[in-house]
């Protein structure tokens, strides 16, 4: 339990509180698929130290943040098996592909340890199949020359089935470590259509993040079942603290 219903419990008037295992213990399965994640642009320094506590608390797979906190982050979780993680290109996809490696390389060398790049997602929509295995590929390499690994982000809200699964053939064969469905700024998020389509392409060798929307137990339990190896979530204590009940 808690100290803070422990400690409202108490002051409720009770002078001896009991806790069973079962209404402490989490899933540690479900924490270690969530990427606990503050994107938002207003996000305070103290908001972001909140969900790098969190994180520790609950062992998420990491914490995503802006690249502006990711020193901090690096800081916080120093010594912690949650990773660390930041966005590129965030979040339309559309500066060059200069601009992204540039982004990854000062990200990685102040302690990311996982990207989540936006796809070039007019190139993909022009048939420029080229510029796109080529922005992916060039990230993909400047990440694993730091021992970091790449999630590229479809934004699935914006392209058709067949672009889809363009994107993800495309990704694989830049040398991608995971496709990820979407920023959770656009149209919709995730769906588990989507993830079920992008694990069909990429196969089981290949990770699949599914993001945005993702607020309850249900909906993680729902992308999973899909092909998602990776949540990103910013829900994600309530999730976890869901698998106790």
């Amino acid at each position: 339990m808690c100290a803070l219903k422990t400690k409202n419990i108490i002051s409720a008037g009770a002078d001896r509180v009991s806790s069973s295992e079962k209404l402490t213990k989490i899933d540690p399965k479900i924490a270690a698929l969530i990427d606990h994640t503050i994107l938002k642009p207003e996000a305070t320094r103290a908001e972001v130290l909140k969900v790098c506590q969190e994180a520790k608390q609950y062992n998420f797979a990491s914490v995503c943040v802006n690249p502006h906190w990711v020193p901090l982050v690096a800081a916080e979780l120093k010594g912690s098996p949650v990773k660390v993680c930041t966005v590129i290109g965030f979040p339309l996809g559309a500066t060059s592909t200069a601009s992204k490696v540039a982004e990854t390389e000062i990200a990685v060398r102040t302690g990311a340890q996982e990207i989540d790049m936006v796809l070039n997602v007019g190139a993909l929509k022009s048939g420029d199949h080229v510029a796109v295995k080529t922005d992916v590929q060039l990230v993909a390499e400047a990440c694993h020359r730091h021992g970091a690994i790449l999630k590229v982000i479809l934004e699935t809200a914006l392209l058709t089935d067949e672009e889809k699964a363009i994107a993800c053939a495309l990704c694989k064969v830049a040398g991608a470590d995971f496709v990820k469905t979407s920023t959770g700024f656009s149209k919709h998020g995730a769906t588990a259509n989507d993830v079920a389509l992008m694990r069909k392409v990429v196969g089981p060798e290949m990770g699949v993040k599914a993001s945005g929307g993702i607020r309850t137990l249900e909906d993680l339990e729902t992308m999973y079942t899909a092909g998602a190896s990776r949540i990103g979530a910013s829900a994600s204590v309530k999730i976890v603290e869901a698998t106790a009940r």
